[in-house]
């Protein structure tokens, strides 16, 4: 999820009106919307890929196996929260060519986690649940990027029940519950649909603020990032209770 600086919308640019009807200003900053979004859904796009490959690979070659057997298996599941950790809290000291390497680095060692997958489910399901999960997030960060009603209101709420379900999770390790499980997979496939429209509007926003700054190039990694996890966490939740286990 977004969680740099969320800027306000402004208008105006004071600009002479041009043929369409609209300011050249606006028409200026159309373009770079566009392009800029353009960027920040071709990283994520990536990402997705670059950790689907790495999975299917890993798992396939029978190396998942042996790292799911082995203490690695916490180093692994933990990586990619440090990778979101240097990125968010060292972004401002850090080059944009090193932001984007930590993410390429973040992808694939989702990409190793993502792997324990393929040993619990079948292929069809998993195939399924992405492109179905790929459906609903087109759809929901289209809403945010087009819709006029302010989400801002909705993001508090939306971290809170992230947290609400990371303390849901640790629970029940200990619990076992399976309805406590189901619960929790349809909140988060609710919440982290929520966040993708959330998302998609704050970076919209934000652009506002940063065209024209060194930062925009920072804003479109980040920005991948918020949708990457967005659609990641879909995914595994929607699979959680979807997908058909070998």
């Amino acid at each position: 999820m977004a969680n740099w600086n969320d800027p306000q919308p402004r208008s105006g640019f004071g600009a002479s009106p041009s043929l369409d009807g609209r300011t050249a200003g606006q028409a200026t900053y159309d373009m770079g919307l566009r392009r800029h979004m353009l960027s920040i859904y071709n990283y994520m796009a990536s990402g997705v890929l670059l950790s689907g490959i790495v999975a299917m690979l890993f798992a396939s070659s029978g190396m998942a196996v042996q790292l799911l057997s082995s203490p690695l298996k916490w180093v692994v599941m933990l990586a990619p929260l440090g990778f979101v950790m240097a990125m968010n809290f060292g972004v401002n000291r850090m080059k944009t060519s090193t932001l984007q390497m930590l993410y390429w680095g973040f992808c694939v060692v989702m990409g190793l986690s993502l792997s324990a997958i393929f040993l619990v489910f079948t292929a069809s399901s998993i195939a399924t649940t992405f492109f179905a999960t790929a459906a609903a997030f087109a759809g929901l960060s289209l809403f945010g990027y087009t819709t006029k009603k302010d989400l801002s209101g909705f993001g508090t709420f939306l971290i809170m029940g992230v947290v609400g379900i990371l303390v849901a999770m640790v629970i029940n390790l200990f619990v076992g519950s399976t309805v406590l499980q189901l619960a929790i997979s349809v909140l988060g496939v609710l919440i982290f649909a929520g966040l993708t429209a959330y998302d998609t509007q704050m970076l919209k926003n934000q652009y506002y603020q940063l065209r024209g700054t060194e930062f925009i190039g920072k804003a479109v990694v980040l920005g991948a990032l918020s949708l990457y996890l967005d659609f990641i966490n879909m995914f595994q939740f929607l699979l959680s209770f979807l997908g058909q286990r070998d």
